[in-house]
């Protein structure tokens, strides 16, 4: 489903979650929402879910509001990291109501995840482990099918086997039955090649939207010694360095770069993986700035 997000605000009392946001979101890709806590991540996830509207601006789904739209929030599965579905049921109940929801539910789906997580229709919500809780969500999420399925952090509490399963998961369900999917985690790294493209939320506002691969194109994390790594560094946007036993290292972000340069100045070039860029992206300067 497309998304247009048009000069939004969000305020909460005096907080402003989300300032003057502009975004747009093509159909079926797969979708990274990233941001420090704080940044307004849940905020926007539960503005596209029609939970609550905005301050100002305008937030669309397919080119219609979300809020109490039946006929769009049928097509929208929001699970975050808990309250999605009431701990009185039995698991085979939640699954029945879900069904009675999602107009694309898949029964079979369900049961497929339930087996793989190790959950059984007859279990009590009500006993169910943080863990197994996350688990149903998961469930709930990709057996919608929905045409727009939104995770926030929804795997708190599974171990680490749970979690690579979960992002195998992901990838199987879009396979089969391509679907715009936003997912916000803080475990960046384990599940970054799952994603198509990137947004960056820092304090309500939109820091970044690049594919993935665009985005880790754009930096250069470079080391050597600290006078030459000065001179090379002069004039380019460095978003962190830092400089042990005279040897420095700076991260840049915006090229395009000369490798062969950096090689001519015998300069090392070294790895950098998403969830770094991403920290080195938030970070503020002693000004309060961020460095892009």
């Amino acid at each position: 489903m497309n998304i247009t997000v048009e000069h939004v605000t969000k305020t909460f009392g005096e907080k402003k979650a989300l300032n003057d946001l502009s975004l747009s979101l093509e159909a079926n890709k797969i979708y990274g929402l990233l941001g420090r806590n704080g940044a307004g991540k849940t905020t926007l996830m539960q503005m596209l879910a029609g939970h609550i509207t905005p301050t100002d601006g305008e937030v669309k789904v397919e080119g219609l509001s979300p809020f109490e739209n039946r006929e769009v929030l049928k097509n929208i599965c929001f699970i975050s990291e808990n309250n999605n579905f009431k701990k009185k049921l039995k698991i085979k109940d939640v699954l029945k109501v879900s069904s009675l929801v999602y107009p694309n539910w898949s029964q079979e789906v369900a049961n497929d995840l339930l087996a793989r997580f190790n959950l059984s229709g007859k279990m009590s919500t009500k006993g169910l482990s943080k863990g197994m809780e996350s688990a149903l969500g998961i469930t709930i999420g990709l057996a919608s099918q929905a045409p727009l399925t939104i995770f926030d952090e929804p795997y708190i509490g599974l171990d680490a086997s749970a979690r690579y399963l979960f992002y195998d998961l992901i990838l199987e369900a879009y396979q089969e039955k391509p679907r715009t999917i936003i997912l916000s985690t803080h475990l960046i790294d384990e599940v970054s090649n799952l994603f198509e493209e990137v947004v960056v939320i820092q304090k309500g506002q939109k820091l970044l939207h690049e594919t993935a691969e665009n985005m880790m194109n754009k930096a250069l994390h470079i080391s050597g010694k600290e006078d030459v790594v000065d001179a090379f560094i002069k004039n380019q946007n460095v978003i962190h360095q830092s400089v042990i036993a005279g040897r420095k290292s700076a991260v840049l972000f915006g090229g395009p770069y000369n490798l062969a340069e950096v090689r001519e100045h015998r300069l090392t070039i070294e790895s950098i993986n998403v969830q770094q860029l991403m920290v080195y992206l938030t970070e503020e300067n002693r000004s309060g700035k961020l460095y892009v």
